[in-house]
């Protein structure tokens, strides 16, 4: 059946702009069977695009993916040019030069005097309007956005962007493209970001306040999100390979729209870029790097020294643990296993028999999967002694709190753990969103008090919040730091404010994807989908937030706004009106999708 003419093959495509995106888009084109014309005013740029083309197809001649002859077809297909004028042949023309409206406009216009009017016109843009480039072009109905994501040749997403100019048939044109590149075309609207960059640049510049103002270090800011959250790089270090100062143009380009505070670019963004210090490009941002263009990390004087010089923490043998939950067992069953003597107290002895069961199942289902000997189970097991009172922590050095998040119920429990606790004994806390000191003012030891905030589910999660307050003696930070260490869990440091560093950075992201769904910008399934293919995220927002449950995400959304009086820290009317109405995520059956019940 022969293709209406409404909707051009694009066989030959240029890209304009031989950068590290433009030629991993050639790369991608090239390997699709597409004819490349690569266009770029540096013929060095030229050269490097080639190389580089040269040089990925001779790996994959040696990893056995492609054959010589296939290697030489993909490199006849790639042809360079320094002259614009070479586009004159493309049914499509990428450009993806620098983040200039100047830059784009001077492109657009002499294209329009070059390509044939059927010509496909695609801005290679994440920050600036596709419709003003769109409106100052002679044929505004064949401009659309491509956004593509680096590296382009493993990164699936493509955000396809239109705009109330943009023909219908040139969308469907560019979207069979991208599924035939082996993509996954996302359709979105015309606004700074987009989906995947408008919810990640959000997210990063929060990331770059909370270091400028101190609140925690570079390192665990990073290790922090990788480790709570599973993401494959912190936001600091994807800051530095993205480019500060392209991180700045994105931010100012989306608080031009928005208005948004948590949009306006951070002001160390504005002072490492005006230094030169870009990121890996330039060998220095937030980190320092051997080299220009190098992704390897060097000593700096922000570097953590080796051994730290925290002093001397308090002898920790026995460790109690209050809660019958989830949580709690699992607290209790790292401490077991790694060899500490663990009181599990519950408010009923059936309650605390019960959670010492649920470890046991948990402990056997490690053994079946042979993560764990049977004797190691049965080790860790016996090390738990259940109780049914508080009263059994009388002899405990560290005791761990993991009730529900009630700062009532929390105050309730502290003022007996400080009338039963020995002198010297560490009381720690799990709350996630609570004030730390607003527990520890109601013992008569408040510098004995400190925030300990695992992550679910406690025995797999490597990550643990280690939540000083202004009252917190050095060696019970000493104390908890190297306890984490021989548990086996990595601890990050961070002030008594609401979220500490993953939730106070991840709930905002959340709350703003909900903010996309209430403005109809874009469905659910294409945020999640923008978000794990575009983002490496190892779950949407949308897909997580029915995991969490709604009701305690808008719980921790109200904390962060009442603490920090933001009015983009709100929550989304959406989700309230979702939780009022009882649908709570996968606990529910329902929350923003629905699953079959058990």
């Amino acid at each position: 059946m022969d293709r209406p003419s409404s909707q051009p093959t694009l066989q030959t495509i240029a890209v304009v702009g031989l950068g590290t995106m433009g030629t991993g888009i050639a790369e991608v084109l090239a390997r699709a069977g597409r004819e490349v014309i690569g266009i770029d005013v540096s013929e060095s740029a030229a050269r490097r695009a080639a190389a580089s083309l040269a040089s990925a197809t001779a790996r994959s001649v040696t990893r056995e993916r492609l054959t010589e002859q296939e290697r030489a077809h993909v490199l006849a297909r790639f042809r360079t040019f320094t002259d614009l004028g070479a586009a004159a042949e493309a049914d499509l023309v990428i450009e993806v030069v620098p983040e200039s409206y100047e830059v784009k406009q001077q492109v657009f216009r002499e294209l329009d005097a070059i390509v044939r009017p059927d010509t496909i016109l695609a801005t290679g843009t994440n920050a600036l309007s596709v419709t003003r480039l769109a409106a100052e072009s002679q044929r505004p109905e064949r401009v659309l956005g491509l956004h593509f994501f680096n590296p382009a040749p493993a990164m699936k997403l493509v955000e396809v962007v239109s705009c109330v100019l943009t023909a219908p048939t040139a969308v469907e044109a560019v979207t069979e493209l991208a599924r035939a590149l082996g993509k996954e075309p996302v359709a979105v609207g015309d606004r700074p970001g987009f989906v995947a960059d408008g919810l990640l640049f959000g997210y990063l510049n929060q990331a770059a306040a909370m270091y400028e103002a101190k609140y925690a270090s570079r390192e665990d800011i990073d290790a922090a999100m990788r480790l709570g959250c599973g993401l494959p790089m912190g936001p600091l270090a994807l800051l530095d390979l993205i480019g500060v100062d392209t991180a700045r143009t994105v931010l100012e380009a989306m608080y031009a729209s928005s208005g948004d505070r948590l949009h306006a670019p951070a002001p160390i963004l504005g002072q490492l870029a005006a230094a030169g210090l870009t990121g890996q490009k330039s060998g220095r941002g937030f980190y320092t790097y051997e080299a220009a263009g190098s992704s390897t990390v060097v000593r700096d004087l922000q570097t953590p020294l080796d051994g730290s010089l925290l002093g001397a923490g308090r002898p920790v043998s026995s460790v109690g643990v209050a809660g019958s939950g989830t949580m709690a067992s699992g607290i209790a069953q790292v401490f077991a296993q790694a060899g500490y003597d663990v009181v599990l107290a519950a408010r009923s002895q059936e309650k605390a028999d019960a959670a010492k069961a649920a470890i046991g199942k948990s402990l056997g289902r490690a053994v079946s999967k042979g993560r764990l000997t049977q004797e190691a189970a049965d080790r860790t097991l016996d090390r738990i002694a259940p109780a049914g009172s508080l009263d059994a922590f009388s002899e405990v050095d560290l005791a761990v709190e993991a009730v529900a998040e009630d700062l009532a119920v929390k105050q309730e429990l502290f003022a007996t753990l400080d009338k039963v606790c020995k002198p010297g004994a560490v009381l720690a806390t799990t709350t996630s969103s609570l004030p730390v000191i607003a527990v520890a003012r109601v013992t008569s030891r408040p510098q004995d008090v400190i925030g300990m905030h695992f992550f679910n589910p406690a025995p797999a999660m490597k990550l643990v919040e280690v939540v000083r307050t202004v009252l917190t003696a050095d060696d019970v930070h000493a104390t908890v730091r190297e306890i984490c260490v021989k548990v086996r869990k990595h601890p990050v440091d961070c002030g008594d404010r609401a979220g500490f560093i993953v939730n106070a950075l991840l709930f905002p992201y959340l709350n703003n994807a909900i903010k996309m769904v209430e403005q109809h910008y874009a469905g659910i399934d294409e945020i999640d989908a923008a978000m794990k293919l575009g983002g490496g995220y190892p779950m949407g927002p949308f897909e997580l937030l029915d995991v969490v449950g709604l009701d305690v995400s808008l719980a921790i959304e109200k904390v962060l706004h009442k603490e920090f009086r933001d009015p983009g820290l709100a929550p989304s009317p959406l989700l309230e009106h979702l939780v009022a109405a009882g649908c709570l995520g996968r606990k529910t059956g329902r929350g923003f999708r629905e699953y079959a019940r058990r």
